[in-house]
């Protein structure tokens, strides 16, 4: 089985490749993960996936968009011979499909989200990887709002469409959060750990954190990750005169061992799949705050399992953080639910285990039946 990805960092869907293939028990399968070897690529998803030299594979491409790639991603199929090409994202759905009918094989892929493009080539490109949706095998979602997106949006029949939930490497947190990082401080500390993205929306966390911070001045606010919107968020806080109390840590390989350090964890974006920021929050026992949207509601039961605030209702979202600053107990017992549920059904043994029967249903034609 190929897992093919165009990657820019190592970000949720390169997390999510590899915690699939980690989490693979199944002696009959054999996975091997390309990427395409481009400007602003990362290959820190082959470095970190533990597989050998052979099963890792880069594709040259000497433009954002080389249709040589497809030629070259065919002879990777046959050469290695590969019975399922999966991919993640736009541009590997559209190299990929053309690869896998080129080289007579199984293909399935799995979107992980959709972006609110606002340049026009890129608009063009999503349009035409929902187009190459409708030539795969298998497209499955992670999450029912993003199979309700391409039932609706992309006019895909539910026949073509499995949704397998997404799944987080319990493995990796509890080794994380087994050695923390020191707490430097006992302010009530908010955490982000992620993109720094337009559809992140940080800026509502920002401005949220800031009406907080009005009645709750030893508060601090983590920012853990890049992207391309760091300078101006730097710049908004500076306007807003908080950069003594908002702290950007930028891309850490050790960033799960800061969740100890969180006090609550927050997630104000316009658009998601099922996030795995918020899979490894609850995983590691962090009380989680998130704007309500499709996706996260699949995480989150309000009161229950953390709390859920009215999409850009930023006084609400201060509201819950003083709540949650003047209650420990609350705290802990949404805590703990949150990482009761992520241990019942988003541990990516579970995905794994969906994943391989898929694989066998594909290449022997025989539906395998749940143990």
């Amino acid at each position: 089985m190929l897992q093919f990805i165009c990657p820019t960092g190592y970000y949720g869907a390169e997390r999510w490749i590899n915690a699939l293939v980690s989490a693979n028990t199944d002696p009959e399968i054999e996975y091997h993960i390309a990427i395409t070897d481009e400007l602003g690529a990362s290959d820190e998803v082959l470095t970190r996936s533990g597989l050998p030299d052979d099963r890792q594979h880069r594709l040259k491409m000497s433009s954002k968009f080389d249709p040589r790639a497809v030629l070259r991603l065919t002879r990777l199929l046959k050469k290695s011979q590969i019975d399922v090409l999966h991919t993640h994202g736009y541009k590997s759905d559209i190299l990929g499909i053309v690869a896998a009918k080129l080289a007579g094989i199984r293909s399935v892929c799995t979107p992980h989200g959709f972006e609110n493009a606002e340049d026009q080539w890129l608009k063009a490109y999503l349009w035409l990887g929902g187009k190459a949706f409708h030539w795969f095998d298998w497209v499955c979602p992670l999450s029912e709002g993003i199979a309700k997106t391409i039932v609706e949006n992309y006019g895909l029949g539910g026949c073509k469409v499995r949704m397998i939930n997404n799944g987080v490497d319990l493995t990796e947190v509890e080794t994380a959060i087994s050695s923390p990082k020191p707490r430097e401080t006992s302010d009530f500390t908010i955490g982000y750990i992620g993109q720094l993205i337009s559809r992140k929306n940080l800026q509502a966390t920002i401005c949220a954190f800031e009406l907080f911070h009005q009645q709750n001045r030893n508060a601090r606010l983590v920012f853990i990750g890049d992207g391309d919107e760091k300078a101006q968020l730097m710049e908004l806080i500076k306007q807003l005169g908080l950069s003594d109390s908002v702290a950007f840590l930028g891309f850490r390989d050790d960033r799960l061992a800061f969740l100890p350090t969180f006090d609550a964890f927050v997630l104000t974006s316009s658009l998601e799949g099922i996030p795995r920021c918020l899979m490894e929050a609850m995983a590691a026992r962090v009380c989680v705050t998130a704007f309500d949207i499709p996706g996260v509601d699949a995480l989150v039961t309000s009161g229950e399992t953390g709390l859920l605030i009215p999409y850009g209702n930023i006084q609400a979202l201060s509201k819950a953080w003083t709540e949650l600053s003047q209650d420990a107990d609350l705290r802990t017992s949404l805590a703990d639910a949150g990482r009761s549920r992520v241990y019942r059904k988003f541990s990516a043994a579970a995905m794994a285990d969906e994943y391989a029967a898929l694989f066998h249903e594909l290449t022997t034609g025989k539906i395998v039946e749940d143990a």
